[in-house]
């Protein structure tokens, strides 16, 4: 017979959530202020009423067995199904409150995503908000984000996505480095050329690019490797040589003309754009309202349409 969700349960899954997100018991004690020990006793009470063993403790390492890493998602969605009945009935559901952190890459962070952020703050005035604008992925669990926008296909995931635009590599220079140095036909020329490359710091970098239907990889060592893509634009428009971005990050570029686009018939597939949360239908009303605002936005925005 299925044991009654009741109170002690809907503890004991809370214990059991912290546990998982802080790695540890210790670290789930002082998220909930109680005791070690009453985490421990929680832990393996709940375990007893499951009859299975949801943890593997050593004396340094906790970890999630398989039926362990099932059972703690059913339990968020319990425990934000909950909170949001909660938030319904305080008002809190119609009135965002409270601090909603986001990320997204850099460029398109200072690009689209500011102005958005700047337009759900002033229609929710109880609501705070930390923008992490990194060209890395950020764990939205680990780093407590409310909301990504991430640019690529998705791995799978526990996440929520809601794809919002498209965007496309393009390889470009300025007429200046074109003139001097003439216009790649082929992706084979790029070889014959400077290259910067905004990859960090290996000797050298591979382009993927399309000829007849098929894929070619093609091996560069660049003039200048930088970390940053404002730093490969900024060079690219100096006249270096040639780079490879994002289309939303040259798009005005382009149409003055200070950059010009080749191998263009050669350019990879685009890439999708979405916006990524991890709470499903059960989002709290300060994501809710901001992810309503942001697609809204950004699938107007003719410079991620690729």
């Amino acid at each position: 017979m299925t044991r009654a969700l009741g109170v002690d349960r809907l503890h004991l899954m809370t214990v059991y959530v912290a546990v998982v997100d802080a790695n540890g018991f210790a670290g789930a004690a002082r998220k909930l202020r109680i005791s070690p020990p009453a985490v421990t006793r929680a832990i393996a009470e709940l375990e007893r009423q499951l009859g299975v063993r949801l943890l593997t403790r050593t004396t340094r390492v906790v970890r999630v067995t398989d039926v362990g890493a099932r059972y703690v998602e059913d339990c968020r969605r319990i425990l934000a199904s909950l909170s949001e009945a909660d938030a319904a009935v305080n008002g809190l559901h119609r009135e965002p409150q409270g601090r909603l952190t986001l990320t997204a890459p850099v460029l398109l962070g200072a690009q689209f995503i500011t102005g958005i952020v700047s337009e759900y703050l002033q229609r929710y005035p109880q609501v705070s908000a930390t923008c992490l604008f990194l060209d890395r992925v950020v764990n939205l669990m680990d780093e407590g984000v409310d909301v990504a926008v991430r640019i690529g296909e998705l791995p799978d995931s526990s996440l929520q996505a809601v794809r919002v635009g498209q965007v496309r590599r393009v390889i470009c220079a300025s007429p200046e480095y074109l003139a001097r140095h003439g216009t790649p036909q082929r992706p084979e020329d790029l070889t014959q050329h400077r290259v910067v490359a905004a990859a960090g710091s290996q000797a050298s970098v591979e382009w993927k690019l399309f000829r007849e239907g098929q894929a070619h990889n093609v091996r560069l060592s660049p003039r200048l490797m930088t970390t940053t893509n404002e730093t490969a634009l900024a060079t690219a428009l100096s006249g270096l040589g040639l780079t490879r971005l994002l289309s939303y990050q040259v798009r005005e570029h382009l149409q003055s003309g200070a950059l010009v686009e080749v191998l263009a018939d050669h350019a990879p597939p685009t890439l999708p754009l979405h916006l990524v949360h991890r709470e499903g239908r059960y989002a709290s009303s300060k994501a809710r309202a901001f992810l309503d605002l942001a697609i809204e936005r950004l699938r107007a925005e003719p410079a991620l349409a690729a």
